[in-house]
């Protein structure tokens, strides 16, 4: 029996009830202490209440001011270990209650940490303003720079301190007084508006709830997606379904469900999220975001964001990420003119007037591959137990890297469904510890994320494992009954797995070089590369049993799912790159906006020629990876490193899938290197030459020898 730890809302209640108040003081504050006292130093979640992890923030930005202090105040000439070294040892304390205040306020949230949120925005960014905008200390790294040669620095010291130097150069410290108080300033107000962005989509979406009466209304809705919405009454009776906006509940609805009436009142309210005229909307604030991003980098000498940010990417630059997009945007359109003439036409036989509506076109793709392939994905996901894709991935990395995984119970975790998980090399040696959070909840934010409680590092020569956690928003658990996972989970599951290797597999000095550390544009290979073992007709023997009878997948499905291969990549590459030039789009901008974000969504995909039949994956108000996430003028990435992984893995396919060669050298130039040398040369490394966007083209059904023949980065 699984160990049970306080959730983080309960822990605070009982601990405000329980504790005499003098325990509630910062030397019995456990977040202050040089190491937790658990197994494997993980956090200790049943003793961190939201004004504990709030106090240890506060009382780490203190501490790291006056280590920052020390290393301005001394005499000494600035060298690589009085200087650098101690910039990045610096902060320790702020550095681990920030990121498990973080997490916790994405995964597992409350009224507490929500307003906590509030309050340390603003001078959460304002502590990075008093770092790098910080003058005698940048002269000192500066000092450093000029004089690297002199140091006698290994690779990953002078990768430390370019990284450095850059950031002061990119956060301000060549400013003049007047023009840093300006960038603070913006700062601020970016770090409280990406807050609210966040926080107002998730209030939105449990807001909304659709309550549905009428049984004939849930005709070929997944029974599974009913039981979930089904409405508990005291007399046990199920008198309605209730439907929210999470992606396990909406995606199977728009595509199976036989009520376009319902098809379309859930679209709409999904596409709508922080867009509906109340106090979670977002529209002023994407705007305001992109005009205060085109503020910050016109101070710091860019044209644009989208200049700005991609300076130290593998693309470079905007053109390269323009021309690269649109080189893709060409063929997908043209396929999904394809699909969308399908759809209308098995529409018309069915006697449905009228253009094809965004709410129609899952569902339609899904009769039509029932009809031409034969493959029913309820049926297929009864072969997608969530404990046997799990066993399946443990299987492929032990395969690929000998890695083995040992569920503990004796650990704390934040929610009684998380499950925490030793990872060892064959040897026994320790890798680090793994945080699994792989349903959904009101407490989580939508989506599916990898992310670290503590990075891989090194001191004295001793490694310091890794604590990594990946979070998805499956089904909720519904008793006595497994959770099956659709073939899209199933990958994004693998997805998430793969950023985790990165992170777990991590064998670098310095945490800020560790796991995921690299460029935007790299740093989805090593989890997009995984999705390709998901499907591989080898690797489903491995795992995909049937959740009743534990019958292996059998050959006929496994074959329809090859010859499924590039069906509907029409609408999914369409849908993407919409979102991704959208991005572009708002952080290409050289002037400041002064439309609505409506306004500008709509003019962007019409001039791009968007089908009526299909919007952009993301709509602006709920756009969180460019608004809330980081991916500013980075959510191009995805495809870019679409074209790596499918590259890379072609690798494998033309000798073995699992290559040990070809796995230890990925190993070792990817997931193990986290960003201590440029990614296209960690490339070159692993696969000989720089990458070929053909076995992209080929993989989605686009290929055509017009489109182009090497990424260059």
């Amino acid at each position: 029996m699984k160990k049970k730890f306080l959730s983080l809302g309960l822990a605070s209640i009982l601990l405000a009830c329980n504790t005499p108040k003098e325990d509630n003081s910062l030397n019995k504050n456990p977040l202050l202490s040089k190491n937790f006292e658990t197994p494997y130093e993980v956090p200790a979640f049943s003793d961190l209440t939201p004004s504990a992890i709030e106090e240890a923030m506060l009382e780490g930005i203190k501490e790291q001011k006056s280590e920052i202090l020390d290393i301005v105040k001394q005499t000494d000439a600035p060298t690589w270990k009085n200087n650098l070294l101690a910039i990045e040892n610096s902060g320790k304390i702020y550095s681990r209650a920030s990121r498990i205040f973080n997490n916790l306020n994405s995964a597992h949230t409350n009224g507490e940490l929500k307003a906590i949120a509030q309050r340390i925005s603003s001078k959460a960014a304002a502590h990075t303003d008093f770092i790098y905008m910080n003058a005698d200390l940048y002269q000192r790294v500066a000092k450093v720079w000029e004089h690297r040669e002199k140091e006698n620095l290994n690779a990953q010291q002078l990768k430390v301190l370019e990284n450095t130097y850059k950031r002061f150069v990119r956060s301000g410290a060549n400013l003049n007084k007047n023009q840093q108080q300006k960038l603070a300033k913006i700062n601020a107000d970016i770090a409280e508006l990406t807050t609210n962005f966040g926080q107002n989509i998730l209030e939105d979406s449990n807001a909304f709830s659709l309550r549905v009466e009428n049984e004939q209304d849930l005709i070929g809705i997944p029974e599974a997606v009913i039981e979930a919405t089904a409405e508990k009454s005291p007399d046990k009776e199920n008198t309605a379904w209730v439907f929210g906006l999470q992606n396990s509940i909406v995606m199977p609805v728009l595509a199976y469900a036989e009520n376009r009436s319902l098809r379309e009142k859930i679209y709409k309210a999904y596409k709508n999220r922080g867009n509906n005229n109340n106090e979670f909307n977002n529209s002023k604030i994407a705007i305001q975001l992109a005009n205060l991003c085109l503020q910050k980098a016109n101070l710091l000498g860019y044209d644009s964001y989208a200049d700005y940010a991609l300076e130290n990417t593998m693309a470079k630059d905007r053109e390269s990420v323009n021309t690269f997009l649109e080189k893709l945007w060409r063929p997908s359109l043209k396929v999904a003119q394809r699909e969308i003439d399908q759809i209308a036409s098995m529409m018309k036989e069915e006697g449905i007037e009228g253009e094809v509506e965004p709410w129609d076109y899952k569902y339609y793709l899904e009769k039509i591959k029932e009809e031409q392939f034969q493959i029913d994905n309820q049926e297929l996901a009864e072969y997608f137990s969530l404990e046997q894709v799990q066993n399946g991935i443990f299987r492929v990395t032990e395969k690929l890297y000998g890695l083995q995984f040992e569920e503990l119970t004796d650990v704390p975790v934040y929610q009684e469904d998380v499950t925490a998980w030793k990872v060892s090399e064959a040897n026994g040696t320790h890798v680090g510890i793994l945080y699994m959070d792989l349903h959904q909840r009101s407490s989580k934010r939508g989506g599916a994320w990898m992310t670290s409680f503590r990075p891989q590092s090194k001191k004295d020569g001793k490694r310091y494992g890794p604590i990594i956690s990946i979070n998805c928003n499956f089904s909720e658990k519904v008793e006595n009954h497994p959770t099956l996972l659709s073939l899209d989970e199933v990958t994004t599951f693998f997805h998430e797995f793969g950023h985790a290797l990165h992170g777990l597999l991590s064998d670098v000095e310095y945490q800020s070089l560790a796991g995921t550390n690299v460029p935007r544009d790299f740093v989805e290979l090593p989890s997009q590369i995984m999705e390709n073992w998901a499907t591989d007709p080898e690797v489903l023997k491995m795992y995909a049993f049937h959740y009743e009878t534990g019958e292996l997948i059998p050959d006929n499905l496994i074959q329809k799912l090859e010859d499924l291969g590039t069906f509907g990549q029409g609408f999914a590459t369409t849908e993407y790159l919409a979102s991704a030039l959208l991005d572009m789009k708002f952080h290409s901008i050289t002037d400041k906006l002064n439309t609505d974000t409506a306004s500008f969504e709509v003019e962007t995909l019409t001039n791009l020629g968007m089908p009526e039949a299909i919007t952009a994956r993301h709509s602006s108000t709920h756009f969180s990876h460019i608004f809330a996430g980081g991916y500013s003028a980075g959510y191009y990435s995805y495809i870019w490193s679409g074209v790596l992984d499918s590259d890379a893995f072609n690798q494998f396919k033309q000798t073995d899938l699992f290559n040990q060669e070809k796995a230890n050298s990925f190993r070792k130039n990817v997931l193990e290197t986290g960003g201590t040398q440029e990614p296209m040369e960690l490339y070159k490394k692993f696969r000989g030459s720089e990458p070929s966007i053909e076995p992209l083209l080929k993989k989605r059904g686009l290929d055509d020898d017009s489109y182009g023949s090497n990424l260059k980065g």
